[in-house]
């Protein structure tokens, strides 16, 4: 497997299905982009309403779907702060063009899920999708929508999920879908062309090819979240030796370590042959700071000593690892390797023709509009 450094040129816009996603799946990225003064955009399909809520303190939030949203939102808006980012849209206040009064009518709304493994996530049943379910909004009614933020905003790199949502959540599938078929009708309406301002073409190469040239109207980058199996599976390793886990297990022992021989969510890729990597160590502070924030969601978020966040909590341990750089856990109370690295894989063009979803096997039959 070829790797590339990340070296940030032009605008960042990121895809994600709700808040805590951009951190979890992408943090240290768009950390890295903002750091580096280009522009960074966050793109939130739901505000996650149909999340379970992690502790005592704020149950009451779990199933009060309004109230959780708005905690949620509040809880992003921290995270970002963490993370540098100041541009945020949510998907549903953005007015699709040639349309009226259509912004604040629909709200998209998360179409909640359960744990089908660890890790691993499974649709709820049809019959059970809240009104406005991000998965029953026609494809291309979402897509135009954010193909107007693309259109604004002239990205150089769209960042979203694999097409199995990382790990199986039908939100997240869904998320990728309205992704790639945005792009499609951006350059369909001959509009999706990086701001030409960002960086001279010839000294952007991702992925072992060079950047499109903006003056040319060729496509931005689409990046998609991955792992190698194998660099998962040695976190998962290390993960269960890091100092300060065992601590940890004692003070909380119901939680449970994930089995490194145990199947991997889909984000783990086997036969990748470049990717782009982004070192978590620069920006964990960023990346510890805004887990954090995301309380309802995540949880016992440590680092081990002498990984660079200066873990003022207790829940640190000693020493660094080549994979994994502390842990956190979250509603399932499976511990997960907060990572040294993220990886992307790089494309010019679209993933591919739209589809209608029937499911996935994570998910089984629901279906989605198209």
């Amino acid at each position: 497997m070829r790797t590339e450094p990340v070296r940030p040129r032009g605008g960042l816009l990121a895809v994600h299905a709700h808040p805590d996603d951009e951190t979890l799946a992408t943090g240290a990225l768009l950390a890295t982009w903002a750091a580096s003064g280009e522009p960074v955009t966050l793109v939130t399909c739901t505000r996650g309403e149909q999340g379970e809520v992690i502790g005592a303190e704020l149950a009451h939030l779990e199933g009060d779907g309004p109230a959780l949203a708005a905690h949620r939102e509040g809880e992003l808006a921290a995270a970002l702060a963490n993370l540098g980012v100041s541009d945020h849209v949510f998907l549903d206040q953005v007015e699709p063009d040639g349309s009226r009064g259509q912004v604040g009518e629909r709200a998209f709304r998360d179409s909640g899920m359960a744990w089908a493994a660890p890790g691993i996530a499974r649709a709820a049943a049809e019959a059970d999708l809240p009104e406005g379910a991000l998965v029953g909004v026609p494809l291309d009614e979402a897509a135009r929508r954010l193909a107007r933020v693309l259109r604004e905003r002239r990205p150089r790199v769209v960042v979203t999920y694999e097409p199995s949502g990382g790990y199986g959540h039908p939100d997240h599938v869904r998320a990728h879908e309205i992704t790639v078929r945005a792009i499609e009708l951006a350059r369909e309406e001959g509009s999706v062309v990086p701001d030409a301002g960002a960086s001279d073409p010839e000294d952007v190469r991702v992925g072992g090819a060079r950047a499109v040239d903006p003056s040319a109207g060729h496509d931005l980058e689409l990046w998609q979240s991955v792992v190698p199996a194998e660099v998962a599976r040695a976190a998962r390793r290390e993960l269960a030796v890091l100092p300060g886990v065992a601590t940890l297990r004692a003070e909380h022992p119901e939680l449970t370590l994930p089995n490194p021989d145990e199947p991997l969510p889909p984000v783990a890729k086997t036969g990748l042959e470049e990717v782009v990597e982004v070192e978590v160590g620069p920006v964990l502070g960023a990346v510890v700071g805004a887990l954090r924030a995301h309380a309802t969601q995540v949880q016992h978020v440590g680092v081990a000593l002498g990984s660079g966040d200066g873990d003022p909590t207790g829940e640190g341990g000693q020493g660094g690892a080549a994979e994994a750089l502390g842990w956190y856990a979250l509603s399932n109370d499976v511990l997960a390797a907060l990572p040294s690295r993220e990886f992307y894989t790089v494309t010019s063009e679209s993933a591919g023709a739209s589809r209608t979803f029937t499911g996935n096997d994570q998910t089984g039959p629901v279906a989605w509009t198209s």
